[in-house]
């Protein structure tokens, strides 16, 4: 049951990545990827800071930070 729910919240966060970052959606597949890997940058990134989300809102909000840091190295690696 937790793997649908990480691929939820993945999709989630990649979808809301992909709406922040204008244009940088990667269709339904891609922003899944990404909003995985974001939820492991994110996770990494609040935990290094001493935080630990707490339910479904604060890892969505987690996944979307880790996920709009890869697009952000995505699009560095790109130009």
């Amino acid at each position: 049951m937790s793997i649908i729910i990480l691929l939820i919240i993945g999709l989630i966060a990649g979808w809301l990545a992909g709406v922040i970052w204008k244009g940088k959606g990667f269709g339904l597949i891609g922003n899944l990827v990404v909003g995985i890997i974001g939820a492991f940058i994110g996770g990494f990134m609040v935990r290094f800071l001493g935080f630990m989300p707490q339910g479904m809102i604060a890892s969505i909000v987690t996944a979307v930070i880790g996920a709009l840091v890869l697009l952000w190295i995505i699009n560095q690696i790109k130009k």
